[in-house]
């Protein structure tokens, strides 16, 4: 017996010491040979982690106003298998369609949404109407949930709403200007268009995120491990746009629209001296808040993407060439009306069924828009070596380089003669609307052809470093000299008012370049009879041009319509009030008999009130201002109420008493109002010249203000003609033995031509 038990003891001692043993072995397995996985199991289990949205960069006008910018917006979610099981799928539906619109029976096949067995799903989103909703109706959201959870608890049966809102980020388009280039970003993040594409890279910058422990409550730890990457935020990108002027020329084509209904209005203004693009439409346009309420068509930036025969305006290559080869002689004559092209049966013909105007000058076919004239210039004179040789100069038939991809190079058709003597006015040749502006710049600038651009600076947000995109110039098209003379010339065809077919582009005040265009559209391979496409471009002011804008109508329904009848005067609105707005002051004073009364205003009072006040009456006329002085009352104001005077002159007003004021800039005004305005500083103004201020000095003679003003007469008006005449008599009386008096001579009859035509206005 005692044996046996011992036995007993042993074999349980020896299984439990085997046991033992056992433990030993696995707890030196887990916590020496495997412990460091494991910790690394428990420490994923502990450990939590959230994602740090990078902000999207905002996209600005070239004075810093907002077009494009990330907001803060609210996702609605619904959980359905909760809603079911609390039996409130009637309530949810119901409130949220109230709030949110849309369709119901959409907001109903989301809240009851189950799989194919009918389980509930646990998670549904409302993308049709619930998606990046704005804070009030956030916050109304917020309310129908406290309802339906009070409601639960009223009848006991739980809290659980199954309404869930996120706090996200949406784009958000403050003005909704420019937007085929300013583009969208869609719900999603994957579709989107413009601007908002084409620098996607620079814009979108990069998520960061938090990892860190937290126990069985959720709360972090406070000794925990802690894993940080900030968010990197994307970088602010800023246009070369200047919204007001982007708002006006979108103002012009809605007009346009409703007046002509064609299939599309487009315009692009720039500044010649860089191709900064200014501002750029197309309509229809589209709403890039709500760019899923438009049809796709809406989107299509047709200004840089759109291949279109351009008609007359492409006359302007034609002529520079021409120009700067020293074969347009504006005084020499032809004979209009129809030409015939070597091998070809068929005549080209004036666009007046080939009658044309008998004999005239090649002057006065620029003026008329003579296609006869042209064929000569481009056809017989140029020939179309050095013809295609400048039209590649130009940029045409490539692509120019704007950022914003997959733009078309354009093409220039030829296989016969009458090919080649067709694209001399337009006709078989495909260009793009930012194709023209830039090559018409060229003309406006001196001959040098820039790459357009619509990016101004692009700023990093976090290291507060600014890159400064600069003019890029691509080459010199023609020399300084020949352009001055195409824009003599090209002057002449908005000046003319008998005869100029861009008369009704003409500015009263400014000096205004420009050329029409009214080009038959191919239909099915044959140019059609009553489809059109009309346009204009045109620089100002033609001494020293601060915008270029060209304005496109696709098929109006007038049939009436042509580039001098529905284009010419679109830009004319366009440039008035663009030039207005950027202060560019008239080249002569305006006639008070004119019939072009719209462009003077009325200056209204803005004495005895506040600065600000002063600003907002002024802003209100659409007349700029300078404050004179520190002071916070307006004393005085120059001129005075009541006065008739151009939109773009300065109204001076005066904050502070005579000892304390400094001499503003004078520039642009008329010896009268220099006088009194320097009257008001206590100093004494010394004129030299007639007409208005172009420069000034200012210097103390026996402690005495003493500021001389140089005067010039305004370009175009009688005593400036005079002047230049006595300028040109001299020059030759004093260099009739230069070898090079024939070129001079030829230069200075096409200047006198153009300022006979200025005087005649």
């Amino acid at each position: 017996m005692t044996k046996r038990m011992r036995l007993r003891t042993l074999l349980f001692g020896g299984i439990i010491t085997l046991l033992f043993l056992i433990l030993i072995s696995r707890i030196y397995y887990f916590q020496v040979l495997g412990g460091g996985n494991y910790y690394e199991m428990a420490k994923q289990r502990w450990s939590t982690s959230d994602v740090l949205t990078a902000k999207r960069g905002s996209i600005l006008d070239r004075d810093g106003n907002v077009l494009a910018m990330d907001t803060i917006a609210y996702n609605i979610s619904v959980n359905p298998k909760v809603i079911h099981a609390e039996g409130i799928e009637d309530m949810v539906v119901e409130g949220l369609y109230s709030i949110l619109g849309g369709k119901e029976s959409d907001i109903r096949e989301v809240v009851t949404a189950a799989n194919k067995s009918g389980e509930y799903y646990m998670q549904r989103e409302l993308r049709k109407s619930g998606w990046e909703i704005e804070k009030a109706k956030a916050d109304e959201i917020k309310q129908l949930k406290d309802q339906i959870k009070a409601y639960l608890r009223d009848k006991d049966v739980g809290t659980d709403d199954g309404i869930i809102i996120v706090e996200t980020q949406k784009r958000y388009y403050p003005s909704g200007l420019a937007s085929q280039l300013v583009g969208y970003v869609s719900l999603d993040q994957e579709n989107m268009s413009g601007v908002e594409a084409f620098y996607n890279d620079k814009l979108s910058g990069e998520d960061g995120y938090i990892r860190y422990e937290k126990d069985g409550q959720q709360v972090q730890l406070a000794k925990g491990d802690v894993d940080y990457k900030p968010a990197e935020n994307g970088d602010d990108v800023k246009l070369t746009i200047d919204s007001e002027i982007q708002n006006i020329v979108e103002e012009a084509l809605r007009d346009v629209m409703n007046k002509y209904h064609p299939k599309s209005a487009t315009a692009i203004a720039a500044d010649p001296n860089t191709m900064e693009i200014l501002a750029m439409a197309n309509m229809p346009d589209f709403d890039p808040n709500a760019y899923w309420k438009s049809d796709y068509s809406s989107y299509y930036n047709h200004a840089i993407y759109s291949l279109y025969e351009p008609g007359s305006t492409f006359k302007i290559a034609t002529l520079a060439a021409a120009v700067d080869q020293g074969l347009f002689d504006p005084n020499e004559l032809y004979k209009s009306g129809s030409i015939k092209v070597p091998g070809d049966p068929k005549p080209i013909s004036d666009y007046n069924n080939g009658k044309g105007w008998g004999t005239i000058s090649f002057l006065d076919g620029l003026k008329r828009s003579s296609n006869v004239a042209f064929v000569k210039l481009g056809y017989e004179k140029l020939g179309k070596d050095k013809l295609f040789d400048y039209f590649n100069r130009f940029g045409f038939g490539q692509k120019t380089g704007i950022d914003l991809g997959n733009e078309p190079t354009g093409t220039i058709h030829v296989q016969y003669n009458r090919d080649i003597a067709a694209t001399t006015f337009g006709q078989g040749v495909l260009v793009t609307p930012i194709q023209q502006v830039a090559a018409v710049a060229a003309v406006a600038n001196g001959g040098k052809l820039y790459k357009p651009l619509i990016v101004k600076s692009i700023t990093d947000p976090t290291t507060k470093t600014t890159t400064v995109v600069e003019p890029q110039l691509v080459r010199q098209v023609i020399s300084e000299s020949a352009s001055k003379q195409v824009s003599l010339y090209l002057e002449q065809v908005v000046s003319d008012q008998e005869i100029g077919s861009g008369r009704n582009a003409y500015v009263e005040g400014y000096r205004v370049a420009g050329k029409t265009g009214t080009a038959q559209k191919v239909i099915n391979g044959v140019y059609s009879p009553d489809k059109f496409f009309v346009s204009f471009i045109g620089y100002a002011p033609v001494d020293n041009p601060k915008i270029v804008i060209y304005i496109a109508i696709d098929e109006p329904d007038d049939p009436d319509a042509g580039g001098g009848s529905a284009a010419a005067p679109v830009f004319k609105e366009i440039v008035l009030k663009s030039l207005r707005k950027m202060g560019v002051a008239p080249n002569y004073p305006i006639d008070d008999s004119s019939e072009n009364k719209e462009v003077s205003v009325e200056v209204p009072k803005a004495t005895e009130v506040s600065v600000a006040q002063a600003r907002g009456i002024m802003k209100n006329a659409t007349l700029n201002v300078e404050v004179v002085g520190k002071g916070d009352t307006v004393l005085q104001q120059v001129p005075e109420a009541g006065s008739k005077v151009h939109p773009t002159q300065k109204i001076y007003l005066i904050t502070e008493k005579q000892e304390q004021l400094d001499v503003p800039d004078l520039t642009g005004l008329s010896l009268r109002d220099a006088l009194e305005l320097t009257a008001l500083t206590g100093a004494r103004l010394v004129p030299e010249g007639t007409g208005y201020v172009t420069s000034q000095t200012e210097e103390m003679v026996n402690n005495e203000r003493i500021v001389k003003v140089t005067l010039s007469p305004p370009a175009g008006s009688d005593q400036a003609v005079e002047q230049e005449g006595a300028a040109d008599a001299n020059s030759d009386s004093e260099e009739g033995s230069s070898p090079d008096n024939g070129d001079s001579e030829s230069e200075a009859g096409a200047g006198s031509s153009g300022d006979q035509a200025l005087t005649k206005q």
